[in-house]
């Protein structure tokens, strides 16, 4: 059986033809799986009992299933782990915000980049996830909380820009097919050059997120591996190539590690990096990671008043969910372990 959830508004229209229908037949299967969220062929009422019947015969609409959630009584974030159809497991973080609730969507099983500080890395890439596995993580939490996502970033498990394809598939079907506006879709990648490129050429209104981390090349290959095959300057030749094509502001993210990257030097080497350019810097503190030595910093106020006295924008993302396993990767990777 073909699983529909996840097939393109193009996928809609060749089913259709496949059936013999006429074209509008696959602009309505879009609306009912999309916009209407129908679980089964019999609530499409606009579809005559034949074609419900053909339908049944080949396809079917088919959701994941979560298998644990853990809240944070503090802030109401709830971190979902959700158990896909050939058994594999993934994450996703819902997020209560004074202007709604964001979702933190995984877009692999696992991740092969290997980040020091990240526990999504351990043990490697599984697969890639399809647009429909990544479109069912907001599926399911809308139904479980019974609450409409607003916002989405593709930051939890994976890297998405290696999963190119069904990430574009999924930005398409969240925003014409979901409802969720360009601009209140974010992307985060660790610098893969070409895919930041190509993306650049896509011409989205969406937000786009690089994890910096460090403004030194040599410390950067040492917590991000990714960055021996594309060096900071590439990086960031591309990412002004970003800009100039689709005039919107990057973030780069940068996860402060106590004696790594919150010295002042690396205050100092981001300001000569980033003086004058439409750039904003997201201070995040770091979540403790069980497998890893390295440690959060206690200079983020610091950080990040010294980054503003130089005239560089830049914020200190609020801390969420210290009460549950809030590092990326980290509750499927005890589950695994147990």
């Amino acid at each position: 059986m073909n699983n529909l959830f996840g097939i393109t508004k193009e996928g809609c229209l060749e089913v259709m033809k496949k059936l013999g229908e006429p074209s509008f037949r696959g602009n309505q299967l879009y609306q009912w799986l999309y916009e209407k969220k129908v679980t089964n062929f019999d609530a499409c009422t606009n579809f005559s009992k034949a074609l419900r019947e053909k339908m049944k015969a080949d396809y079917d609409i088919e959701h994941g299933a979560i298998i644990k959630i853990q809240s944070d009584p503090e802030d109401q974030t709830h971190k979902y782990l959700i158990r896909l159809q050939d058994g594999e497991c993934i994450e996703t973080v819902l997020m209560a915000y004074h202007h709604g609730y964001s979702l933190c969507v995984s877009s692999q099983v696992g991740c092969a980049m290997g980040c020091a500080f990240c526990a999504s890395t351990r043990g490697g890439l599984v697969r890639n996830l399809t647009a429909g596995e990544i479109l069912d993580q907001i599926y399911l939490v809308e139904d479980e909380r019974q609450v409409r996502v607003s916002n989405v970033v593709i930051m939890g498990i994976g890297e998405p820009l290696a999963n190119y394809r069904a990430v574009m598939d999924f930005i398409a079907l969240a925003n014409s097919g979901w409802g969720i506006g360009m601009r209140k879709i974010t992307l985060s990648t660790c610098g893969l050059v070409p895919e930041i490129d190509r993306l650049a050429e896509e011409d989205l209104q969406i937000n786009l997120a690089i994890s910096l981390h460090s403004p030194f090349q040599s410390v950067r290959e040492q917590i991000m591996p990714i960055a021996k095959r594309y060096d900071i300057q590439e990086l960031l030749k591309s990412c002004k190539k970003y800009f100039t094509k689709t005039s919107r502001r990057l973030t780069f993210e940068y996860a402060l590690i106590a004696g790594v990257n919150d010295r002042p030097e690396d205050v100092r080497e981001l300001t000569r990096l980033f003086k004058g350019l439409p750039v904003h810097i997201n201070l995040i503190a770091l979540n403790p990671v069980t497998e890893s030595h390295l440690k959060g910093s206690k200079n983020v106020n610091f950080f990040s008043d010294e980054l503003k006295r130089n005239g560089i924008n830049c914020t200190i993302r609020r801390k969420m969910g210290n009460n549950i396993d809030a590092a990326c990767g980290q509750l499927r990777q005890q589950t695994k372990i147990h």
